[in-house]
C-alpha cells in the first residue's frame, strides 16, 4: 500500500481547480511522484491569477470571475514536496530486482517553476496603474543579455514595452543607431519592438552579430532594454589526424587526450568505442572535466577496445567523433586471465609493481581557482598509483557544505552550487592507497558580478508629495551606479530644481506633472552589470477596484488560502480588510495583507466562511469590494489499496473509499504504472473499488487510485504481483529475511483545532515483521530547538491518531516504526503548527530555598519546558518573607532557574513561593514553601554532663545546642585519659545528631578522663565545651560531713555516688524538688535534663522523673519551651497516676484545629487519640500502673507539625498514698501513752515536794523567764505544739547534708559529767542548787539543756 500525497493544492490556490488534462499529466509522471497538483494557470489582464479550467470556461461563453490569486507554495507546502522527494518507495517494487514505481528522476513540469516564479513576483511587485490611465512605458519582455541562436533559423532579438500612449521602439548596435528601414532582411513586429532577421532570401548570420538595446518611448519618458549580446552557434569540424597505437606499460598511468574544437556553446564530451558502444568508466578509468579520458593505472583488459572521443553540439544537434585510439599494453603476463580480475591482490599476481598516489590533474601540489557568486565550483583530483587511489576531499579551517556540496567521478570531483562568499577559502584532495597519501591544495576565491540589494521601482505620486527611487548593488568587486533619464546620463539632463541626486538614491520633492519620466539605474564591474528601469509618474486620482466585483471563492479546509482586492489610487490608497462587514481590520494573527491588497489566511477554519469587504481610502475618496468566501472539506481516501500477492488466474480486488465534500463533484479514477488504465472486458470499476478478474502477468504493475473533485485531489497506491501457478504467496513471503520497518513518510496535519490535531501517515514497508507499534515524537523551536521528545505510542494497526498538544508551541511531528526486529529511522518531519497562547496552568517543579553563605538564601526551581510555558516571554514571579514574623511579600520577576536573596539572618525558615507568568497572563497561585537562610557553625552542646556510676564506665550525657544555626549533623566527641602528668592517646568519637548519651568503658580505676564536645552543621564544627570525668575516691577531697553514712542523691537514672552528685548538680541548670510530708525527711531530687532541640525550633524539652523508697507520688511532667511565631505545639504538661494521665499543650492554629495525643509505652505498643482543639485536658484512660511512656502532640492535617516527645512514668499500683504521720492509730496511741507517762511522773513530783523542803524552788520561782533566757542561746528548746516537733532520725537538709537529731532528755547534762546522783526516794540531791550557783559564778556559759523536771518545777 502507498499513498501518495497529492491532495489537490489547487485546493491552496481557492478555486484554482485541476483540469483533467493537467491531472492526468501529473498522474502519468510528469511531476515526481504524484504530488498535489499545481494548477497556477494562465493570467488575467489585471495581472491575477486564474485557474485554466476558468479560461476554458470563458472560452465556452461562461462569464469570466476573477479568482484569488494561486497559493505560492508555502513553506508548509514546500516542506511536504521535499519530503516527498526524500521518501523513496516501498514494498516489493522498491528492490533493485524487483519493479519500481521508476519515478524518482522525474522533474516538476516547467509550468510549475514558471508559475511559482511568477506568483512570488507579483505578491512582491509595485502596485500597477491600470493601462486607462496615461502612464510612461515599461519594458515587459526582452531577450537574453547572451542570446545565442542557431544559424539555420531566422533571428528573433525580443523587446515588448507597455506604457499610455503606446510607446515607439527602436534600436542601437553596437551603441549606434540601426536603422531597420535600410536592411531589407531585417522588420519590426506590428505594435511591438521585436526585431526579426529573414534569411530565407541569402545572408550570413554572422554579419548580424554585436551588442543590441531596445528603446521604448512616449511623451512620458523613455524605456531601455538591456545590452543584448548576439552571437551566432558555431559546430566545427574536428580536424582530420591520423593516430598512432599508444603503447603502454601495464600499471603506467595515460591521458588520452580529447582536445575537441571551440564550439558556441560549448560541446557536451563522451568517449565511446569506434563501435559506438560507451566506455565503461570507474574509479580507475574515468573522464575529466576538460574532456581527457584518465587511466590512473593501465591494465592488459583495456587493450580490448578503442578509444574515441565524441563531441555533441546543441544547437545543431550533431555529434562529431574523433578517430579513435588504439592501445597496445606491455605486460610480463600475456595471457589476459578472467580469473585475475576478482584476485584479491590482482595487481601483484599480473607481477605489477604497486607505487605511490601521484596527480594526474591538476599538477603539482597546489592550485588556484576563482568563480562567480551564484555559479557552480567544480573542483577535480585525478591521481594515478597501484593500487587506484581513493579520493578524499577537505575544506582547511572548516567542513564542506552539506547541503550544497556533492561529489561526483567516483569522488574525482567536488561540486558547490550556488557558491556564495562563504565558501572561498583553501580545498584539498588526499589521493591515498596502500602505498602512501599525497594531497593537493586549492586555493578558491569568490568574485561576484552587481546583484541587487534594492532594485528600483515605479514611484507613483501625487502633486506636491516626496519620494526617492533607490538603486542598491553589491558585487566583488564593488559595483559602479550610474543614473541615466529617459536613456541619457543624468548629467546631461535638463536641470530639474524638485530632484535630487545623493549617491544611490535620487530624491524629489514637491513633485509636479512636469516630473514625469523615467529613470535607468545602470550597476557594473568587471563581471558584468544590471540595468533597471524605474518611471515617475505624477496622478491625481481617487480609488478604484480593478476586479469584478462580489466574487465567490471556495477553498479547502485548513488550506492557505489569499483573497484579492486589486486596487488603485493616487496618492496611494490606504486598504483595509473586513469580514461579515463588522468588526475590526482583519491584519495580524492568521491574517496578512500584501501591499497589492491581497488578503491570505494562513489556515482556513469553518469559522473563516463568510463575506469579506476590502476597503480603499485616499483624500480624494473611497471604493470597496467584496469577496464570499465558502469552505469545503478535503477529498480523502481513508481506505487505500494494497499490495497484494495473487496467482495467475484469480481474482483480485483493489478498494478505494473516498470521503469528500457533497458539494463538490467527485471523480474516481485508476492508473497503472502511472498511465491511465485501460478498463477492458477483464476488470470492473466501481464506485469504491476496482476488480481484475482472471490475473495474468500483464496485469502485474502498481495501480494508483486518483479521487479528485475540482478543488483538490487525492491518490493512493498499491502493488500487484502476479505469480506462476506453483508459486505460492507464503513461500514467496517465508523466504524472504526479516528486517526492521522502513521509515513512516507522507505525514499530513488535519483537523487542526486549538489543543489538538490529527497527524496521519503512510506506513512504510513493514519488511516482512509485522509493524506493532507507532511512536510519534514532536520537536519544538524556542526552548529546544532541535531535539525531539516522545509524544504518545500507538499500535501498530492505525496510521492517523488524535495528538493533545499544548498551548503557544511551534509543533513539528515524526514518526517511527516498531516491529520485532526493530526500529525505524524516523520519518521526515511533518509541516509546523502553532498553537494559540495561554497563560500557564501550572508552576515552575522542585522550588528549594537553600543558603550558600550565611547570609544570603538561593531560591532555586526547575524551569518549565516548550509544553507548559503556553505563552511567549515566560518569567516567573518569586515572593518570599520570613515565616515567623508574617511579614508582607517581597517579589521579584526573574527569567532564569534562580534567584539570591541576600543580607538574611543566620538559617530562619523563610516562605517561598514561584509563579509562573507568559504575555497570555500568570498562573494559578503557587504552594507555599519552606526554604532557610544560609547556615553557620553551632553553639555549644549544652549541659554536658560526666558521670561515674562505677570504676568501670563513664556515663556522659548532653542537650543540643541553644542555636544550632543549621541543620545538626552530628557531634563529635573528643577525650583524653590522663594520670597527674601522664596524658594518652586522643580519641575521636562522632555521632548522630539524635544522640545524645555516651558511656565510656574506663581502661583503669586511677586514671581520668578530659572530655570535649562539639556539635556539627553543614558548614563545619561549632564551639566545644569541655569536662573532665569526677576523681577517684583516694583522691576525693574530705568534707565536714559527720561520719554518718554518707547522703543519697536519686536521679532519672539511679543512684549514684555523693563524688557524682556534685557534678551533677554542678551541671544542672533546671532541678525539680518534689515535697514530702513533714513526718518524712524531704529529699532533694537532682533529675537529669534531656534537651531535644529541632530542625526548626530552638525549645528545650526537661523530663523530670522521681524516684523515693515509698510509694511513687503523682509527678508532674512539663516542656518548658517558648511560643514561636510559626504555626507550632509546645509546653505539652503530662499529669500522671496509675492507670490515667491528663494531657495539656499549648498552640499557635486557628479555631477547629484537629490533634492528634499518640503515645508508645515501653512494649513499643503505639496508640493515638484524635481530639479537638478547645477539648483540653484530654485524660488518656487506658494506661498501665508502672509503665514508662513516649507521648507527643500533632496537627491532624500536617504530622510534621509537631510537639517534642516526652517520656512519663504511671504511679504503681498501690492501694493507699503516703499519708501524713500525725494521723497514723499507732503514731496516736504512742504519743497518749507517753503523755500518761508524764502525767504520772509529775504527780509523783509533787507528792515528792508536798513532804519535803530542800529544794530551793520558790528562789527559783521567783525568777522570771526573759525572752533572752540563756536556755534559748545554748540550744534547750521550750515546750511548744506537739504536731510541730519533729521526729527523732535523720533529717536531709536542703544542701544535701544530714544532720543527727541530739538528745534532749539526757540527765547527764545536769550533773557534773555523769555523776549526779540520786536518793532513795529517785529525787535530785542538791544538784540543782550547785548548777545554779555554778551558772552564777561562771556567766552562765554552760551548754548544757536544763532538765524539764526542774521546768515544770519552775513553772509550780
Amino acid at each position: 500500500m502507498r499513498r501518495l500525497a497529492a491532495r489537490g493544492a489547487a485546493a491552496d490556490a481557492g478555486e484554482a481547480a485541476a483540469p483533467a488534462a493537467h491531472s492526468a499529466d501529473c498522474a502519468q509522471g510528469r511531476s515526481p511522484r504524484p504530488r498535489r497538483l499545481i494548477d497556477l494557470c494562465a493570467i488575467w489582464d489585471t495581472g491575477v491569477f486564474v485557474s485554466a479550467a476558468y479560461w476554458k470556461g470563458a472560452s465556452s461563453g461562461v462569464t469570466r470571475r476573477r479568482l484569488n490569486e494561486a497559493e505560492t507554495l508555502s513553506s508548509v507546502r514546500e516542506a511536504q514536496l521535499q519530503r516527498l522527494d526524500a521518501a523513496g518507495p516501498r514494498g516489493p517494487g522498491c528492490r533493485e530486482q524487483g519493479p519500481g514505481l521508476r519515478m524518482a528522476g522525474q522533474q516538476p513540469p516547467p509550468w510549475v517553476h514558471a508559475a511559482f516564479l511568477f506568483c512570488l513576483l507579483s505578491l512582491s511587485g509595485a502596485i500597477e496603474i491600470p493601462m486607462d490611465l496615461s502612464q510612461p512605458p515599461t519594458i515587459t519582455k526582452q531577450s537574453v543579455k547572451d542570446h545565442i541562436v542557431d544559424p539555420r533559423d531566422n533571428i528573433l532579438i525580443e523587446c515588448e514595452a507597455k506604457g499610455n500612449p503606446a510607446p515607439s521602439f527602436h534600436w542601437t548596435r553596437n551603441s549606434r543607431f540601426f536603422n531597420i528601414a535600410k536592411d531589407p532582411r531585417v522588420s519590426m513586429r506590428r505594435r511591438s519592438g521585436t526585431l526579426v532577421i529573414d534569411f530565407r532570401s541569402g545572408g550570413r548570420p554572422e554579419e548580424y552579430e554585436g551588442e543590441y538595446q531596445c528603446f521604448a518611448r512616449n511623451k512620458f519618458g523613455t524605456a531601455l532594454s538591456n545590452r543584448i549580446r548576439l552571437q551566432v552557434s558555431k559546430s566545427p569540424l574536428w580536424p582530420k589526424e591520423n593516430l598512432d597505437p599508444v603503447v603502454v606499460q601495464e600499471g603506467a598511468p595515460l591521458t588520452l587526450q580529447c582536445n575537441p574544437p571551440p564550439g558556441l556553446p560549448s560541446p557536451v564530451i563522451f568517449w565511446m568505442s569506434s563501435s559506438m558502444e560507451p566506455i565503461t568508466q570507474d574509479k580507475r578509468v574515468s573522464q575529466g572535466h576538460n574532456g581527457d579520458l584518465y587511466f590512473s593505472n593501465v591494465m592488459l583488459q583495456d587493450m580490448q577496445t578503442d578509444y574515441s572521443c565524441n563531441a555533441r553540439f546543441h544547437f545543431t544537434h550533431t555529434i562529431q567523433q574523433k578517430n579513435p585510439f588504439n592501445l597496445k599494453v606491455l605486460t610480463n603476463h600475456p595471457y589476459n586471465d578472467s580469473s585475475l580480475r576478482n584476485h584479491p591482490d590482482m595487481y601483484s599476481a599480473r607481477g605489477v609493481a604497486e607505487r605511490t598516489p601521484s596527480f594526474m590533474y591538476p599538477q603539482g601540489t597546489a592550485s588556484s581557482q576563482m568563480v562567480l557568486r551564484g555559479m557552480d565550483l567544480l573542483l577535480e583530483c585525478i591521481a594515478s598509483g597501484v593500487p587506484t587511489p581513493d579520493i578524499a576531499w577537505y575544506k582547511k579551517g572548516g567542513d564542506l557544505p552539506s547541503d550544497k556540496a556533492k561529489f561526483e567521478n567516483f569522488n574525482k570531483a567536488l561540486r558547490i552550487t550556488n557558491v556564495s562568499e562563504e565558501d572561498s577559502g583553501e580545498y584539498f584532495c588526499l589521493a591515498s592507497n596502500k602505498m602512501g597519501s599525497i594531497r593537493h591544495t586549492i586555493s578558491v576565491r569568490v568574485k561576484a558580478a552587481p546583484y541587487w540589494l534594492d532594485e528600483p521601482k515605479n514611484l507613483i505620486l501625487a502633486p506636491g508629495e516626496d519620494g526617492r527611487l533607490v538603486c542598491r548593488a553589491n558585487g566583488n568587486p564593488k559595483p559602479t551606479v550610474q543614473w541615466m533619464v529617459n536613456g541619457e546620463p543624468l548629467q546631461s539632463a535638463p536641470p530639474n530644481p524638485n530632484r535630487e541626486v545623493a549617491g544611490d538614491t535620487i530624491i524629489f520633492r514637491d513633485t509636479q506633472i512636469s516630473s514625469r519620466a523615467v529613470y535607468q539605474c545602470n550597476t557594473s564591474n568587471e563581471h558584468g552589470y544590471l540595468l533597471a528601469n524605474a518611471f515617475v509618474s505624477v496622478l491625481d486620482v481617487p480609488p478604484r477596484m480593478l476586479s469584478a466585483r462580489n466574487q465567490l471563492i471556495r477553498v479547502i479546509l485548513y488550506n492557505r488560502t489569499r483573497l484579492d482586492c486589486p486596487f488603485f489610487g493616487s496618492p496611494i490608497p490606504t486598504l483595509r480588510w473586513f469580514k461579515n462587514g463588522q468588526g475590526s481590520n482583519l491584519d495580524g494573527g492568521n491574517y496578512h495583507v500584501y501591499e497589492n491588497g491581497s488578503l491570505e489566511i494562513k489556515m482556513i477554519r469553518k469559522e473563516d466562511q463568510g463575506i469579506y469587504t476590502c476597503v480603499a481610502t485616499n483624500i480624494l475618496g473611497k471604493a470597496e469590494n467584496q469577496v464570499r468566501l465558502e469552505v469545503k472539506d478535503p477529498t480523502r481516501i481513508y481506505r487505500m489499496p494494497e499490495d497484494q500477492v495473487a496467482k495467475r488466474g484469480t481474482t483480485v480486488q483493489l478498494e478505494c473509499r473516498v470521503k469528500h465534500d457533497p458539494s463538490l463533484k467527485l471523480t474516481v479514477s485508476w492508473l497503472k504504472d502511472d498511465e491511465p488504465l485501460y478498463i477492458g472486458n477483464r476488470m470492473k470499476k466501481e464506485e469504491d473499488s476496482l476488480t481484475i478478474f482472471g490475473v495474468a502477468e500483464r496485469d502485474q504493475g502498481s495501480y494508483t487510485c486518483v479521487a479528485s473533485t475540482e478543488l483538490d485531489q487525492d491518490l493512493a497506491k498499491a502493488y500487484l504481483t502476479v505469480l506462476a501457478d506453483q508459486a505460492t504467496p507464503t513461500n514467496r513471503l517465508a523466504a524472504l529475511p526479516k528486517g526492521r520497518p522502513d521509515r513512516p513518510r507522507d505525514l499530513e496535519l488535519t483537523d487542526l483545532a486549538e489543543r489538538s490535531v490529527r497527524l496521519t501517515w503512510i506506513p512504510g514497508d513493514d519488511n516482512n515483521s509485522p509493524i506493532t507499534d507507532y511512536v510519534v515524537q514532536f520537536e519544538e523551536d524556542q526552548f529546544q530547538p532541535g531535539v525531539w521528545h516522545d509524544h504518545s505510542k500507538f499500535p501498530g494497526s492505525v496510521n492517523s491518531a488524535v495528538l493533545r498538544l499544548s498551548p503557544y508551541v511551534n509543533y513539528q511531528f515524526r514518526v517511527i516504526a516498531i516491529n520485532e526486529v526493530g526500529s525505524s529511522h524516523p520519518s521526515l518531519p511533518s509541516e509546523r503548527y502553532r498553537t494559540s497562547g495561554a497563560p500557564p496552568e501550572s508552576n515552575p517543579s522542585d522550588v528549594k530555598g537553600e543558603g550558600t553563605r550565611k547570609n544570603n538564601m538561593e531560591i532555586t526551581w526547575t524551569p518549565m519546558n516548550a509544553t507548559s510555558a503556553f505563552g511567549p516571554n515566560l518569567r516567573y514571579i518569586v515572593k518570599w518573607r520570613r515565616r515567623e514574623t508574617r511579614e508582607t511579600w517581597n517579589n521579584a520577576t526573574v527569567w532564569g532557574s534562580r534567584y539570591v536573596v541576600g543580607q538574611t539572618p543566620v538559617y530562619v525558615p523563610y516562605e517561598i513561593r514561584v509563579q509562573a507568568e507568559n504575555d497570555f497572563g500568570k498562573g494559578p497561585e503557587p504552594d507555599t514553601v519552606i526554604g532557610y537562610s544560609g547556615e553557620d557553625l553551632p553553639s555549644a552542646p549544652r549541659r554536658f554532663r560526666v558521670r561515674q556510676p562505677n570504676l568501670e564506665t563513664i556515663n556522659l550525657e548532653w542537650d543540643h545546642p541553644e542555636h544550632p544555626n543549621g541543620i545538626l549533623t552530628g557531634y563529635t566527641l573528643k577525650y583524653v585519659a590522663f594520670n597527674g602528668t601522664k596524658v594518652g592517646k586522643q580519641i575521636v568519637e562522632n555521632f548522630s545528631p539524635n544522640q545524645t548519651k555516651f558511656t565510656v568503658q574506663r581502661a583503669d580505676p586511677v586514671s581520668r578522663y578530659r572530655f570535649s564536645l562539639s556539635a556539627r552543621t553543614q558548614v563545619g564544627s561549632g564551639e566545644a565545651v569541655t569536662e573532665e570525668s569526677p576523681a577517684p575516691p583516694k583522691e576525693a577531697t574530705p568534707t565536714a560531713a559527720p561520719p554518718t553514712s554518707p547522703p543519697t542523691t536519686v536521679g532519672a537514672s539511679g543512684t549514684v555516688s555523693s563524688t557524682e552528685a556534685t557534678a551533677t548538680a554542678a551541671a544542672t541548670t533546671e532541678a525539680t524538688t518534689v515535697p514530702t510530708t513533714p513526718t518524712v525527711a524531704p529529699t532533694t531530687i537532682a533529675a537529669t535534663t534531656v534537651a531535644t532541640t529541632t530542625a526548626t525550633t530552638a525549645a528545650t524539652t526537661t523530663t523530670t522523673t522521681t524516684t523515693t523508697e515509698s510509694p511513687p507520688t503523682t509527678t508532674r511532667t512539663k516542656i518548658q519551651e517558648s511560643a514561636p511565631d510559626e504555626q507550632s505545639i509546645w509546653n505539652v504538661t503530662v499529669l500522671p497516676n496509675s492507670k490515667w494521665a491528663n494531657i495539656t499543650w499549648k498552640h499557635n492554629f486557628g479555631p477547629g484545629t484537629d490533634f492528634v495525643v499518640e503515645y508508645i509505652d515501653s512494649n513499643h505498643t503505639k496508640k493515638t487519640v484524635p481530639v479537638k482543639a478547645q477539648a483540653q485536658p484530654i485524660q488518656l484512660t487506658d494506661l498501665y500502673p508502672g509503665m514508662t511512656y513516649t507521648l507527643r502532640v500533632y496537627s491532624r492535617d500536617n504530622e510534621g507539625v509537631s510537639s517534642t516527645a516526652i517520656t512519663f512514668m504511671t504511679s504503681t499500683a498501690y492501694t493507699n498514698n503516703q499519708a501524713d504521720i500525725a494521723t497514723q492509730g499507732w503514731f496516736i496511741g504512742l504519743m497518749c501513752a507517753i503523755a500518761l507517762l508524764v502525767l504520772i511522773l509529775l504527780i509523783v513530783c509533787f507528792i515528792k515536794r508536798s513532804r519535803g523542803g530542800k529544794y530551793p524552788v520558790r528562789e527559783k520561782k521567783d525568777v522570771p523567764l526573759g525572752p533572752e533566757d540563756p536556755k534559748e542561746e545554748d540550744g534547750s528548746f521550750d515546750y511548744s505544739d506537739e504536731d510541730n516537733k519533729p521526729l527523732q532520725g535523720s533529717q536531709t537538709s536542703l544542701d544535701g547534708t544530714i544532720k543527727q537529731q541530739e538528745s534532749d532528755d539526757s540527765l547527764v547534762d545536769y550533773g557534773e559529767g555523769g555523776e549526779g546522783q540520786f536518793n532513795e526516794d529517785g529525787s535530785f540531791i542538791g544538784q540543782y542548787t550547785v548548777k545554779k550557783d555554778k551558772e552564777e559564778t561562771e556567766g552562765n556559759e554552760s551548754s548544757e539543756a536544763t532538765s524539764p523536771v526542774n521546768a515544770i518545777y519552775s513553772l509550780a
